[in-house]
């Protein structure tokens, strides 16, 4: 019968040590997309305004989940435009949000990059 208790006891501890490696990953992405936030803030002036809104939609995916506010009216076409940016990703998961919007600004800094050249 001891075997048995032994048994569980290592499924818990890797359990837990899947946790932890979880959590880990997830504190690493959650850097890498701070880190690329910050990125995003040195795109050149004349990144579009269409790639400007998904990263704002991704952005507030990631930090906030699923749109939690009511369309702004037709007198706000700016807000209007942010939040149909962000209903345009709602059901994406924040992780995937992250991920996505990393993608986003890595492409944007290439194309930068290739157009200076």
């Amino acid at each position: 019968m001891r075997p048995l208790f032994l048994a569980i006891d290592q499924i818990k501890a890797n359990a837990g040590a899947i946790g932890e490696e979880s959590a880990v990953q997830d504190m690493g992405l959650k850097e890498d997309f701070e880190e690329h936030a910050e990125k995003a803030k040195t795109l050149p002036e004349n990144t579009t305004n269409e790639n400007k809104l998904i990263l704002y939609g991704l952005y507030k995916q990631a930090t906030v989940g699923s749109v939690n506010t009511s369309r702004p009216g037709l007198f706000s076409p700016k807000e209007r435009a942010k939040w149909d940016a962000w209903k345009a990703v709602e059901g994406k998961s924040q992780e995937e949000a992250m991920n996505d919007y990393i993608t986003k600004v890595k492409q944007l800094h290439e194309e930068a990059a290739t157009a200076a050249a």
